[in-house]
């Protein structure tokens, strides 16, 4: 099977030459190039045409509405697909199958669900959701449930204990069924992934803490008779030369101040991301000890929720750690640089020639 790789879509702040924080209850850093339909055309323009198959586009009170903006950029784009973030406590199952199936036939079969249960109370609670984590994650699966039952053409009657329907149907069918992928590193999250995802998302920790998280889903996806893919969200600094691609790590790292980190590790230390926690210990708050495997860089975590962690090195060393990770389950790459524009040149240029000389990747028909 040929490898998957998609790309970043910055709606969280902006983009910019440095590192945008953000996310997680933390607010975004200053960015120097807004977010407008122009620039998010041209970075889902190029990525389309060096070959990545899909753009991931987040959700949150810190970005713009995942939906309104793929509706938009699916009219400047012709093959790149929308890994639209959804969050399911804020809309009826019935409404979230009714948009994703227009969205899909309309656009001609480009939209992916990256399904997001909400890990901060803090957040959910400003967009009217007052259950705590563990219930959403149960909502979650009741809400998965009444969806892909829709989407199988079912006429719905379910009675849970977060969520209710009676005579729920779609009129309309979609063409091509949405593949939902979902992320989280809670007992909760992986029991709902097991039983309704189609791709397992994880953030770029060492191979071998990703070979054990793989373990844990498949051996949950065994009991429920159910065959799941893996992704890595991870993002990539590659350049012609190991020590150019080093030498940008140093200066998105010199650019970041003491008191940014202090200020953001504390706001993310109050995460109730089992994710989130666990990428706060890869850098530990500090500037020190970075390079936590070889080749993976933690300095992006200093100042950003959710993805901290970055492959560096020259494009021949990137596609190297690919391939280790792919040696422990992982077929689906989910990237993004700084700036989002030129780091997806220099990846669709630098590392995907690599691998297709290499018959790991095949550009998308």
């Amino acid at each position: 099977m040929s490898l998957k790789f998609d790309w970043f879509l910055p709606t969280n702040g902006g983009d910019g030459r440095d590192v945008v924080g953000g996310g997680h209850g933390v607010d975004a850093g200053p960015a120097g190039r807004p977010v407008t339909i122009d620039y998010l055309g041209q970075i889902a323009r190029s990525a389309e045409q060096l070959g990545f198959e899909s753009a991931l586009v987040p959700t949150g009170a810190w970005c713009e509405d995942a939906w309104v903006t793929t509706a938009m950029l699916s009219e400047v784009t012709r093959r790149l697909g929308f890994l639209v973030a959804l969050r399911p406590g804020l809309m009826s199952p019935l409404l979230a199958a009714q948009m994703a199936t227009s969205f899909q036939n309309l656009s001609g079969g480009r939209l992916l669900l990256n399904v997001v249960t909400g890990g901060e109370s803090a957040e959910q609670r400003a967009f009217g959701d007052f259950l705590d984590k563990d219930a959403r994650y149960a909502r979650c699966d009741e809400f998965l449930t009444i969806v892909r039952r829709l989407w199988d053409g079912e006429q719905v009657d379910f009675a849970g204990e977060h969520l209710r329907v009676e005579g729920a149907r779609l009129h309309r069918l979609p063409e091509v069924r949405p593949e939902i992928q979902f992320g989280g590193s809670s007992p909760a999250a992986g029991q709902v992934a097991a039983r309704h995802a189609d791709v397992y998302l994880t953030w770029g920790e060492p191979p071998a803490a990703v070979a054990e998280k793989v373990r844990w889903i498949r051996e949950l996806a065994d009991r429920e008779g159910r065959e799941l893919r893996f992704g890595l969200r991870v993002h990539v600094i590659n350049r012609d030369t190991s020590e150019e691609a080093w030498a940008e790590a140093d200066r998105l790292l010199a650019a970041i101040d003491d008191e940014t980190i202090a200020r953001v590790q504390a706001g993310l230390a109050r995460s109730e991301s089992v994710g989130q926690q666990r990428m706060l210990r890869l850098n530990g708050g500090s500037r020190a000890e970075l390079e936590i495997h070889p080749g993976l860089w933690a300095g992006v975590g200093l100042v950003r929720g959710g993805a901290g962690t970055s492959f560096v090195g020259s494009h021949e060393q990137v596609a190297d750690l690919i391939e280790e990770y792919q040696a422990v389950g992982i077929d689906q790459f989910v990237l993004s640089a700084y700036p989002h524009l030129e780091g997806a040149y220099w990846f669709g240029e630098g590392v995907l020639p690599v691998l297709e000389k290499r018959g790991l990747w095949k550009r998308a028909a």
